[in-house]
């Protein structure tokens, strides 16, 4: 056994070498892994399926912006909100994408703070994706409230001409603040963590203009040991405080239902469940994203298979977290002897909405079971397929959770059934244009992988051999 030792964040960890694959591959040397993140910025026009991408993304996007401008001058009517489902399809969106957010911060913070050296190739893109999820997040809350031009009753501003404040004892209020803390510090932890990068890219930038805006991106780093004595700490603070979000943020978006007297919402379970519910689909899809992004950018040196299958090994444990929480809110609602709780999870099961559940149970608990295999998990191509299964399935338990809820209320005379509206549709759709083209930007013109951190776990940046 050897002690491997990171140099520049004073990282102490015991691995043999022999043990597991090298983070980065082909024999890349510290400039081989500039050269490789690099290339993708300065090549004078990206791949053309980058281009695709883009173009099919602000096709989306714009189809976003049609129907938030057709909702404006209609009104929420053209949802398919109904008597008794008032909350319908952009409350589901809104915790899917919160749900989205969660793995950037878990990968870029607690592993870090972990010195789980497996983070580097795969951090960055995270983190930006975190970003870019929470922004389609923070869409919904906003558009869904009825009334857009009096949104700033929301704020609670002094002022003697609103006749009403917002509430502080209500979670919908504890959203725009947890939301909002994650939001900023994700921000902030990621730009931070892409200062030294920035720093390269402003040394390499050949046109004025960009030269110029790297330049003020960068805050005038230098490099030297001041500078990444300043920066490690602020690092180490920033993932300190992003830490506790992971779980504080969705554990405060399940207070949205849990703290009601709804049956089916009213359990306990929630915190829990939908944090580990967050982390499993936010990992799903930076598998989904990263897988596609290492082929098309030719960055398999960076983005190891290694990393995909530590992944995808926490999408299965996180699978089996979520299941588990589905049999124990069977369990309780049986164990609690209130008919109408009973009659609530029977409903999900085998109601009107009997093929949402199924969906929902298929992909988040079976599907994901095929990790197991090695080659299940080790395989590009089959790992996307089946994380794609599992945001289809964390997307139909939000569904599930605040749709079958709610349709059936206490008098069989307010029963309803929600239909989604073609409106509802394509603004989900559209909100996956607006986070795929926030993406696709951000690889074509920012570091998309952490150089200086991918080259700390270089092979022959530990000195298995000098350290026996």
């Amino acid at each position: 056994m050897a002690t491997t030792i990171d140099p520049r964040m004073d990282n102490f960890s015991i691995e043999d070498p022999g043990d597991r694959a090298p983070l980065v591959l082909g024999g890349l040397d510290y400039t081989g892994v500039t050269e490789d993140v690099a290339a993708i910025w300065e090549a004078e026009n990206p791949p053309k399926v980058w281009w695709i991408i883009l173009l099919m993304a602000m096709s989306l996007l714009l189809m976003l912006g049609a129907c938030i401008g057709h909702l404006f001058l209609k009104g929420v009517g053209v949802w398919g909100n109904n008597n008794p489902a008032y909350w319908g399809w952009p409350i589901v969106n809104f915790v899917f994408w919160v749900g989205i957010g969660h793995a950037g911060t878990l990968i870029s913070a607690i592993l870090f703070l972990f010195r789980q050296n497996w983070r580097t190739g795969i951090n960055r893109a995270a983190e930006a994706m975190t970003i870019f999820a929470v922004i389609c997040a923070g869409l919904f809350p906003g558009i869904h409230i009825g009334r857009v031009w009096a949104f700033y009753w929301l704020f609670p501003i002094p002022t003697e001409h609103l006749a009403m404040w917002p509430n502080f004892r209500s979670p919908l209020l504890w959203d725009v603040f947890a939301v909002g803390t994650y939001a900023t510090v994700s921000v902030l932890f990621w730009y931070m963590g892409m200062v030294p990068d920035i720093a390269t890219f402003r040394d390499r930038c050949t046109s004025k203009v960009g030269k110029i805006v790297y330049s003020l991106l960068s805050l005038g780093w230098t490099g030297s040991a001041r500078n990444w004595h300043r920066y490690e700490m602020a690092y180490t603070i920033l993932a300190a405080l992003a830490t506790p979000l992971v779980l504080s943020v969705h554990t405060i978006v399940s207070f949205d239902f849990a703290v009601s007297q709804l049956p089916g919402w009213h359990t306990t379970i929630f915190p829990p469940y939908f944090v580990a519910g967050a982390i499993f689909s936010g990992f799903a899809m930076v598998v989904t994203l990263l897988v596609p992004c290492r082929k098309i950018f030719k960055l398999e040196n960076l983005i190891t298979i290694r990393h995909l299958e530590n992944m995808n090994k926490i999408i299965m444990a996180t699978g089996m977290m979520v299941g588990t929480a589905y049999g124990i809110e069977f369990f309780i609602a049986w164990y609690s002897g209130v008919e109408v709780e009973q009659f609530a999870f029977i409903n999900r099961a085998f109601g009107n909405y009997w093929w949402a559940y199924w969906i929902m149970v298929s992909c988040n608990v079976l599907i994901p079971q095929v990790f197991w295999f090695k080659w299940c998990r080790t395989t590009p191509w089959f790992m996307v397929i089946i994380c794609i299964f599992v945001n289809i399935g964390m997307w139909f338990e939000r569904f599930v959770i605040a749709v079958t809820s709610l349709c059936r209320d206490f008098l069989p005379s307010s029963w309803g059934y929600f239909h989604p509206t073609p409106i509802d549709i394509m603004m989900l759709i559209g909100s996956f244009g607006l986070f795929t083209t926030l993406f696709a930007l951000f690889c074509r013109y920012l570091p998309v992988i952490a150089i200086a951190e991918s080259k700390v776990v270089l092979p022959h940046d530990q000195p298995h051999e000098d350290a026996h």
